[in-house]
């Protein structure tokens, strides 16, 4: 296969399973957008889960009555989080080794957890992974929504102070947000050589206010800010129909287009950067100033999307014996409020056993283990055959081809 080159810049996108030589000529690979233990995901989606699964409705809610009932504790999707079940030396270690035992390059990883820089800062007392950038994914209220965009590279003198500034801006109240706060630290963060900015998955209707909104509010703040944009992401975790039409929304806006996997999961990401530079400073200069972008599509994104959304959302809710102490149950990875309004593990909030051990009501336990149910032999293969979307891949590749 020819690598295909797209607009103006210089981007190019192969796939490994179609071109296993891809990776010869290049010096380095390199991991964008990852998520580990330090990232806070909401929980927002199960309120709506009756709303996208009317079935689901009354289990819900008799769910949530049934909490109040015996605990005394009504659910709170809005503070509630989970986080990913990866530590940041896990999450470091599976992005590095896919690259360097997969593609036979040196890795370069860069994790950006929701609105936190602790996983690189920790990563940085370990030798393998002291040269990791300060970057994160930094959730920025736009109209009636918010988008996410991967600031990778802070200047590690500066990087705590730079997130202090991205928090306090996220959390102004949508009467009091001031557009051109917003234009202004951009361009502050664009005018740092070292410093990589990204939109992330840009056509993903994150927060449901409907695809048409979310389209003219994506092009008007790329109208107004993307200026201040590296590149936009196509994104390892979203389909084939909606990366094409990013790659068509880049070229509208001359943009570059880069990877981004968006793992949350223990899959490494579903798509890297291939670059001739050899540190990630030398990276970001080869697509801002260069305008030079080559994404490397691995095998896992071949597989049907909706089968791997699937597995991530098993990678979420299963246990790890063998993690470290505080990951290894899911719901010692997902967090609410108590009857005080304080933050908790919710294995903190179970009844206990005999024995002193939390325990899962029952009705949740088996919820879980009929989802569970899915990612295991034969269903898992089933939903796999079902869910085939080999013909959208196949229009996406004829019309890049084309």
């Amino acid at each position: 296969m020819t690598r295909q080159t797209i607009a103006t810049n210089q981007t190019s996108i192969s796939y490994l399973w179609r071109e296993p030589n891809a990776p010869k000529g290049f010096t380095t690979g390199v991991s964008l957008h990852s998520h580990t233990s330090q990232s806070k995901e909401t929980l927002d989606f199960i309120a709506e889960l009756s709303t996208d699964i009317p079935l689901l409705q009354p289990i819900i809610r008799w769910c949530e009555r049934r909490s109040v009932r015996f605990s005394g504790i009504k659910p709170d999707y809005a503070r509630s989080f989970w986080t990913p079940p990866l530590t940041p030396r896990l999450a470091f270690d599976l992005e590095r080794e896919q690259i360097e035992n997969g593609l036979q390059l040196p890795g370069m990883v860069s994790i950006t957890d929701h609105d936190s820089i602790q996983a690189p800062l920790l990563l940085r007392s370990v030798p393998s992974a002291r040269h990791i950038p300060v970057s994160v994914e930094w959730s920025v209220p736009f109209g009636s929504t918010a988008f996410h965009l991967g600031i990778h590279n802070l200047p590690s003198a500066t990087g705590q102070e730079w997130m202090d500034r991205l928090e306090a801006f996220t959390a102004i109240p949508y009467k009091d947000r001031a557009p051109k706060l917003l234009t202004e630290m951009l361009c502050e963060l664009d005018e740092i050589p070292g410093v990589l900015l990204i939109f992330n998955h840009p056509l993903w209707d994150l927060y449901r206010i409907g695809k048409d909104l979310h389209d003219v509010l994506v092009n008007d703040f790329l109208a107004v800010n993307g200026q201040y944009i590296h590149a936009l992401e196509l994104n390892g975790l979203r389909n084939w129909k909606e990366n094409h039409e990013v790659a068509v929304l880049a070229g509208k806006w001359n943009q570059l287009i880069i990877s981004g996997g968006d793992r949350h999961g223990i899959e490494p990401n579903a798509n890297l950067n291939l670059t001739h530079a050899d540190t990630f400073t030398g990276f970001v200069h080869e697509i801002r100033r260069e305008r030079r972008s080559h994404v490397l599509f691995m095998p896992q994104y071949a597989q049907p999307w909706k089968h791997r959304i699937l597995q991530s959302t098993l990678d979420a809710i299963r246990n790890y014996p063998a993690f470290p102490e505080g990951s290894r149950r899911w719901d010692e990875r997902v967090f609410h409020p108590d009857t005080d309004g304080n933050i908790r593990q919710l294995s903190g909030l179970w009844t206990k056993d005999k024995n002193e051990v939390s325990k899962a009501p029952v009705m949740i336990s088996a919820i879980l283990a009929v989802v569970r149910l899915l990612g295991e032999a034969p269903v898992s293969g089933g939903l796999r055959i079902a869910w085939n979307d080999s013909a959208d891949m196949r229009a996406t590749l004829a019309k890049l081809d084309a």
